[in-house]
């Protein structure tokens, strides 16, 4: 038997509306400053430098010239510099805006629900209709998908043909998925206590975490696909690397270490990304300790206390604090990714597209990390977390996740950065 633990009043879904509406502001707020504001700087720099160097040329000087090389490495600092803080305001804005549809449609969706009528205590666990609803959801934006992105072109002012038939199919699957989320974050939130799996292997094992390591081992094998065809395609190129290596003699093929690693302002991000995620692995194994820690006692640093007063707000705050983290992983790499754009490499080399498909697929995973964690925080806000009844077990079953991310990276870095 399974028993309900909380009864989770529609009142509490409100503060959900509520946090996406701070989110919005948060967002609005860091574009306006990071694009509008300190991006149209840089653009107004970099639009100086393109006439200067525009003029050096009609001067006569060349490539090799003091006049030249300076006015270039003018023009390319400031398009760089305005490409960091126009894509860093533009990707915060989209982030926050997709965490506030989360917050706001989970928050809306189970408000309108009637009350919970309190229980004895010792029902069965139901069925859930949220699976049904996020596979419908994903279907709808998949079958619009084609369209998404050729509308999403249009309006950016690519000479594309918009098709908002594709486009509308999307929208509605991506609404019916966040609906089947919200769904699922009601019943959890609810709590039931852990099923446990019957039978070899997994006899006596909790089924989420045996679920969790299953999905974990499919994962693997889908990065080892990455690195497997990229180490047998870098094998026959002939690199900076192998040709300082002696291995070849002419350079047929840039790959992105090539562009990253000798400038110091382009691996930067790549390089912050990775203590970034270190740290944030750390932070959410603090957030699992504290949920089971029966006698946890605040700091008696004034500073740390403000921020972990309590209990709950500690884990609320590590998780928090590992949800910016993940955040800022984001945000660097768009940023990155617009330098490399910007130098030439691109999606449509052979080098670019396994390097973009790589750090693609593990932005995604991190994205979709950072959205299970909006209810982790939740949850950690609402109706707590504690040792008792085992509901801290879903940060742990999510640690797994994010340490997993976290190794992923770990060894992309080298492989893709430095080699």
């Amino acid at each position: 038997m399974s028993s309900n633990l909380h009864d989770v009043k529609n009142t509490i879904w409100m503060r959900s509306v509520a946090i996406g509406g701070g989110l919005v502001t948060i967002g609005v707020l860091a574009y306006l400053v990071m694009a509008v504001g300190i991006g149209s700087s840089y653009h107004h720099i970099w639009d100086d430098a393109v006439v200067n160097y525009d003029q050096v040329i009609a001067d006569g000087y060349n490539t090799g010239d003091k006049e030249y090389d300076e006015a270039k490495s003018a023009k390319t600092e400031a398009h760089l510099s305005y490409l960091t803080w126009t894509t860093a305001g533009k990707t915060i804005l989209i982030m926050t805006g997709v965490y506030a549809a989360f917050y706001v449609l989970t928050g809306f969706f189970n408000s309108i629900k009637p009350d919970p009528e309190h229980g004895d205590g010792h029902e069965e666990h139901h069925g859930s209709a949220s699976p049904i609803l996020m596979a419908a959801g994903l279907f709808f934006f998949m079958f619009g998908f084609p369209g998404f992105v050729n509308t999403c072109k249009a309006m950016l002012g690519l000479e594309v043909t918009a098709d908002y038939a594709g486009f509308g199919a999307s929208l509605l699957g991506i609404v019916i998925l966040i609906l089947g989320i919200g769904n699922w974050w009601r019943e959890d939130l609810s709590g039931y206590n852990e099923q446990i799996a019957y039978g070899t292997p997994f006899g006596g094992q909790d089924i989420r975490k045996a679920g969790m390591w299953i999905f974990l081992m499919s994962e693997m094998m889908v990065f080892a696909t990455f690195f497997s065809s990229y180490l047998r395609m870098r094998t026959g190129w002939c690199t900076e690397w192998a040709k300082g290596a002696g291995r070849c003699d002419t350079v047929d093929v840039t790959t992105a270490s090539d562009l990253l690693r000798h400038d110091i302002g382009t691996l930067m991000p790549g390089a912050i990304n990775t203590f970034a995620l270190i740290i944030s692995s750390y932070t959410i194994v603090l957030a699992l300790k504290t949920a089971k820690d029966t006698d946890w006692k605040p700091s008696e640093n004034k500073f740390i206390k403000s921020i972990f007063p309590n209990r709950q707000l500690a884990v609320r705050n590590y998780l928090i604090i590992t949800l910016m983290l993940g955040s800022l992983f984001i945000v660097l790499k768009l940023i990155e990714w617009s330098h490399l754009v910007a130098e030439g490499f691109d999606i449509g080399t052979q080098a670019g597209s396994i390097f973009f498909i790589a750090t693609g697929a593990h932005g995604l995973h991190v994205f979709i990390g950072l959205l299970v964690m909006l209810f982790l925080i939740f949850k950690a806000d609402t109706v707590g977390y504690s040792k008792e009844n085992k509901n801290a077990m879903g940060i742990e079953y999510f640690g797994l996740y994010w340490h997993f991310v976290d190794l992923a990276w770990v060894a992309i870095f080298p492989a893709f950065y430095l080699y």
